[in-house]
């Protein structure tokens, strides 16, 4: 498509493609979230990172100023 064309009728090629592809996908059964959800569960690994996490997150909080 020539770069001067419209844009909106550059949008509406982008947005007729994307309904293809949409239309050429299989449907899922479940969504991506159901399929990841509990799939770290008791794993000491994933237990280590969230409190590695949880302290850098704390680290990086501004400190509370003592008043005299």
């Amino acid at each position: 498509m020539p770069v001067d064309t419209p844009i909106e009728q550059r949008l509406a090629a982008v947005e007729a493609a994307v309904a293809e592809l949409q239309r050429r996908l299989p449907p899922t059964r479940e969504s991506w979230l159901e399929l990841v959800v509990g799939s770290f569960k008791d794993e000491p690994a994933f237990e280590e990172v969230l409190a590695l996490g949880r302290a850098f997150r704390e680290s990086d909080r501004p400190q509370a100023s003592e008043s005299s």
